[in-house]
């Protein structure tokens, strides 16, 4: 993974990746038919276990009235014209492409894009030893770079990037809900694939599963 950059753009603070917590309502299953979601708050990432049990990754849909778990295979995150943005100048910026311009979804709320994240607080306490999880993008498949990133006080940090190479890795800890800026190089199908592990405090087992996500892009 190329180095770490910084520069702020898109609004939100960075300490939130690592660190806070989001009291979040109990969500209703999901069916199995693949739905769209073009707007509102979702987390991409939203990681379950108990100690004992295996890691959960699904996706949590806060975009209608009455959250919703979803399986990621049924799930495409539309990610419009909106989202459209010029590319700051300055290599910091070079992880989203050459092309002077590319989507993103960014960290904070804004009207008429998916406002993405991921979630950690359904990891139970103790259950992992160091109380966390390993985020690893292990594949990307599109017609562009993936990166995710968060900007403050005019400096992007880079957490992934599909164009140096992979897997990047991320460490999360438990009890985390935080929202991320999501760029894409160029428009077209986007499918991202990240596994996600722990070490059972328990034992030293590692657990951890795959999920693929799957973006739409202009």
């Amino acid at each position: 993974m190329r180095s770490t950059r910084t520069r702020g753009w898109l609004a939100g603070a960075t300490s939130a990746l690592l660190a806070g917590a989001l009291s979040l309502t109990a969500a209703t299953p999901a069916t199995a038919a693949v739905i769209e979601l073009t707007s509102g708050h979702v987390d991409v990432i939203d990681v379950n276990h108990a100690a004992g049990g295996p890691i959960v990754v699904s996706v949590r849909d806060d975009t209608g009235a009455t959250p919703v778990e979803r399986d990621p295979s049924t799930v495409v995150f539309r990610v419009g014209s909106t989202a459209y943005t010029a590319v700051p100048s300055g290599s910091a910026w070079s992880f989203l492409g050459s092309g002077g311009h590319a989507y993103v979804l960014p960290q904070t709320s804004t009207a008429g894009l998916l406002w993405a994240g991921w979630n950690t607080t359904e990891v139970a306490s103790g259950a992992l030893q160091n109380n966390r999880v390993v985020f690893r993008l292990t594949n990307v498949q599109g017609p562009g770079g993936f990166s995710i990133f968060t900007a403050s006080g005019g400096t992007p940090t880079v957490l992934f990037d599909s164009g140096d190479g992979l897997p990047d890795s991320l460490n999360v800890n438990r009890n985390v809900h935080a929202h991320v800026n999501w760029g894409f190089d160029v428009a077209g199908t986007y499918v991202a694939t990240f596994q996600v592990s722990g070490v059972r405090a328990a034992n030293g087992q590692t657990v951890s599963t795959t999920g693929q996500f799957t973006f739409q892009v202009g």
